[in-house]
């Protein structure tokens, strides 16, 4: 594969270009945005970095989807972020018009692309932009798990004094507070990680996790990016070294954990072709209560987009 086009020149979408272009794996990223002079600046800043940080991908800034053409990977991060006064489905109906018209733009110019998305609110905004594409549901799904499994790792790594990487972990459901950290599914080196944490530490680390990016915006005024920017690009790599990785994705259920017609966070392996195949965890009880929690919330904000002539 040898471009991916990266759609929305704010933090995330530059963070995910400057990340992919460091990774050396594709001939060229473009990088684009309505704010076309924006788009360029940092696409040309990133090129500048190049024989510093030692890498070849060329990264091109444009506001014509033209430039698109020929795409292989898109990934979809424009949007606006909720403001003061703004109610939810204002967000979800500016949001989906916006990513609506990008993924119609780019399937004009690119034949059965793959999509990642990234706007918020994710879960919906991955479904306005399958109802767009008419692509097959193995190359439309949104990056979320990855992020909030890397949260939850990253605090877990800081209360144990380990590095994050010894540590693995599964989260499902929606992008939000009702997220499903599966600390079942949760080990360091190989080793369960009850065995390492007493349970009210545990608990206050899913705790944290569910409300991370909230945290991020206190801090900072306003979303994260740097995490969320790799997240995306790793969701790339995985893709066009055809790696098989196994991730959680948003993804679209037909019958799988009993739920149907939803975009919802699931362990998926990631290739060539986008999403090989989508991995049915044999939960109990209690997680399927938290995951059939999270379902009825995303449902609820996929019936206002659905009722909305957008």
């Amino acid at each position: 594969m040898a471009k991916v086009t990266v759609v929305g020149a704010g933090n995330v979408g530059a963070t995910c270009a400057n990340v992919l272009a460091h990774k050396d794996i594709v001939k060229e990223v473009v990088l684009l945005d309505i704010k076309g002079d924006m788009a360029k600046g940092k696409a040309l800043d990133t090129w500048q970095q190049a024989p510093i940080d030692y890498y070849s991908t060329s990264v091109v800034g444009t506001d014509d989807y033209a430039d698109t053409a020929g795409s292989d990977i898109v990934v979809i991060t424009a949007g606006i972020p909720r403001r003061p006064g703004m109610s939810r489905d204002d967000l979800i109906s500016t949001n989906a018009k916006i990513v609506k018209t990008v993924t119609e733009n780019i399937v004009k110019h690119s034949d059965n692309p793959i999509i990642i998305v990234v706007s918020n609110p994710l879960d919906v905004m991955t479904l306005a932009a399958f109802e767009a594409s008419g692509l097959d549901k193995s190359r439309v799904f949104g990056m979320a798990g990855i992020l909030d499994t890397a949260r939850y790792r990253a605090f877990l790594a800081t209360a144990l004094d380990v590095s994050p990487k010894e540590i693995q972990a599964v989260l499902m459901g929606g992008h939000g507070d009702t997220m499903v950290p599966l600390p079942r599914y949760t080990t360091v080196a190989g080793i369960p990680v009850t065995e390492l944490i007493d349970m009210d530490t545990l608990d206050a680390i899913v705790e944290r996790t569910k409300k991370g990016g909230g945290e991020l915006v206190q801090l900072m005024g306003t979303s994260a990016w740097y995490a969320p920017g790799a997240a995306a690009a790793q969701m790339v790599e995985a893709i066009v070294k055809d790696e098989n990785r196994i991730f959680p994705c948003c993804a679209l259920l037909e019958g799988e954990y009993g739920l149907n017609d939803i975009f919802l966070g699931v362990p998926v392996k990631l290739g060539k072709n986008g999403i090989n195949q989508l991995i049915e965890l044999k939960l109990n009880d209690d997680e399927k209560e938290l995951l059939n929690n999270s379902a009825s919330h995303v449902s609820s904000v996929i019936d206002v987009f659905k009722g909305m002539e957008i």
